[in-house]
């Protein structure tokens, strides 16, 4: 009888288990309703952190401590949340009407109450994905808090080190001259294991206006906290509450925000009109149609892509107020976000804009009827899951308690920012599919952008499938290496794409509230290569490298809609 060998499990395959052990794991915590991260209940989801190792934690599973991972972390998470023993995460319950002040993170739109000393509010409104981020975030600082008193306790009996006393004395001043800060940074780099030039090249980064030392005290905060747990049994709780529990998964926030979208178009006569919705920033599409007409005279001596990168630059926002002036006099609308989506939206009535020197708009379309030029719905990034619940929102027609409206829905347009596998910081990627990890899932699309299309001005183009992933965080090399390398031909991965085409696909095909002919358009913009070692989001962001990508796909995409809409006023002449 043959004997079976069994082939040892990869890397890959190791860390692709630990990724759905972690999800299970965290929503089994999130049904229970709390647990402790560094107790028995949370031991699963540090124990699957460390199995996947991600990129973007760099040496989670050494001695020493991650520095860039941490930056990205706090930069994520609110301000303080390194002081807290209960971390409490809630639905929009009413705090914006308390005297809580809210405190936004630097790099997420999320709302956070700091409730006392010891306790941390955190708004979820987008969904589960949010909570995915937090947990595996709060995961990662915990890890680190341990490692950091690991290093700094002696004996059984709770003494530390020098270093962590000379630290401590540090944080007790209220102010630091240079020297005291770089002796503290030199006994901080010993608890860390870190070289003071290391320390010091991350300090700043971590600065706030209040508290330019905000490393030292995240450090300190961290390890004071995880020394409490090690040696007086003071374990830090995450709890959920019962009101989040209920209403997670049920579209409250994102009813509100379509509605709102709805009752707009209504009111300014546009509902009838032919709808194109494009996710995007807020930024590229109002340029792209104004900016040529207020700066024309820049635009002429330095360049159309100088003159736009200069808008993302301090001294840019004079230009940024005239160009958005300009534009809410000449038919864009504004609708900041009051749903809690964190998602703000802006209108375009294209029958109010001459679309001046823009170069991608046909005097045919300048002469045709109002009722045939295109209103374009710009929606912000949404995050992971929440792009299902807002466009699915969207797409369903309006009831409005006497008769269901169906909305003329064109097109659907999805300008991403996500990592690319195969090129670097500031290519394009044009899916022609969207693979969603964890899942039989696979959204093949008929994509009304090609390789072709954005292959100007010198930038690479890729295209192939995209994996939507469950969290960034959580991808390492052997998974982003397996997509790439096997047959399903992965060239970048990102977080919202086969939430979007799902919603599409189940307006379009499911429910027919909108065309079956519906248009779908997806390009990428890549923000980091996990495949290259100081690559990763962790390593830093874009800058002006992401700016003339942006203006492409941008420009291109209000190119397409207008063609199509020629192209419809063409054919409706021959009729």
């Amino acid at each position: 009888m043959p004997i079976i060998t069994v082939e040892p499990r990869t890397r890959a395959q190791e860390s692709t288990n630990a990724i759905e052990r972690m999800y299970i794991t965290m929503r089994h915590l999130f049904n229970r309703g709390f647990y402790k991260p560094m107790g028995v209940s949370g031991e699963s989801l540090r124990e699957a952190l460390l199995t996947i190792r991600p990129e973007i934690y760099g040496s989670i599973a050494e001695d020493k401590i991650e520095l860039s991972g941490l930056l990205y972390v706090m930069d994520r998470l609110p301000m303080g949340i390194e002081e807290c023993t209960y971390i409490n995460l809630t639905s929009d319950e009413g705090y914006s009407r308390s005297h809580f002040k809210p405190i936004i993170p630097k790099k997420r739109r999320r709302n956070c109450y700091r409730i006392d000393q010891h306790q941390m509010n955190i708004e979820i409104t987008r969904g589960r994905s949010e909570i995915y981020d937090i947990l595996t975030h709060l995961t990662f600082l915990m890890v680190e808090s341990h490692k950091i008193m690991k290093r700094v306790i002696i004996g059984d009996n709770g003494n530390t080190t020098r270093d962590w006393k000379c630290l401590e004395n540090a944080i007790e001043k209220e102010e630091l001259n240079q020297d005291e800060k770089e002796v503290a940074v030199i006994h901080t780099a010993n608890i860390l294991g870190r070289t003071f030039e290391e320390v010091m090249n991350v300090y700043d980064d971590f600065a706030t206006p209040a508290n330019p030392h905000q490393f030292l005290t995240t450090i300190y905060y961290l390890g004071l906290l995880g020394k409490r747990e090690i040696m007086d049994e003071q374990k830090r709780v995450v709890t959920f509450s019962p009101v989040l529990r209920e209403r997670l998964g049920h579209h409250i926030h994102g009813d509100r925000w379509a509605t709102r979208i709805k009752k707009h178009l209504i009111e300014n006569d546009l509902f009838d009109r032919p709808l194109h919705i494009i996710s995007a920033n807020l930024h590229s599409v109002m340029n792209s149609i104004y900016g040529p007409k207020v700066l024309g005279a820049q635009i002429a001596k330095k360049g159309r892509m100088e003159t736009f990168a200069s808008l993302s630059t301090h001294d840019g926002k004079k230009n940024r107020d005239a160009i958005r002036k300009f534009a809410l006099q000449n038919g864009m609308y504004e609708l900041p976000d009051a749903s809690g989506t964190n998602i703000d939206v802006q209108v375009f009535d294209t029958a109010k804009t001459l679309f001046d020197n823009v170069g991608f708009c046909e005097d045919r379309f300048r002469e045709s009827d109002i009722a045939q030029k295109p209103v374009l719905i710009v929606m912000d990034y949404a995050f992971g899951e929440q792009a299902y619940e807002t466009l699915d929102e969207l797409l369903k027609p309006y009831n409005n308690s006497e008769e269901i409206l169906l909305m003329n829905i064109k097109s659907v347009s999805i300008m991403g920012k996500a990592g690319i596998l195969e090129g670097d910081k500031g290519d394009i990627m044009v899916p022609d599919a969207h693979v969603f990890e964890g899942t039989a899932d696979n959204y093949p699309i008929k994509n009304r952008l090609s390789k072709k299309d954005l292959n100007t001005d010198g930038l690479n183009v890729v295209s192939g499938s995209m994996v939507t992933v469950l969290g960034t965080s959580l991808q390492n090399r052997d998974v982003l290496e397996y997509f790439y390398s096997s047959s399903w031909r992965v060239i970048g991965l990102e977080m919202e794409g086969a939430h979007y085409q799902k919603a599409i696909q189940a307006a379009s095909k499911v429910r027919r509230s909108i065309s079956k002919n519906v248009r779908v358009r997806y390009a990428y913009y890549a923000s980091d290569n996990p495949l290259k070692t100081g690559h990763t989001l962790a390593s830093g962001g874009l800058g002006l490298t992401g700016v003339k990508p942006v203006y492409v796909i941008t420009e291109k995409i209000l190119e397409q809609i207008l063609k199509d809409s020629v192209s419809k006023i063409k054919h409706d002449e021959q009729e």
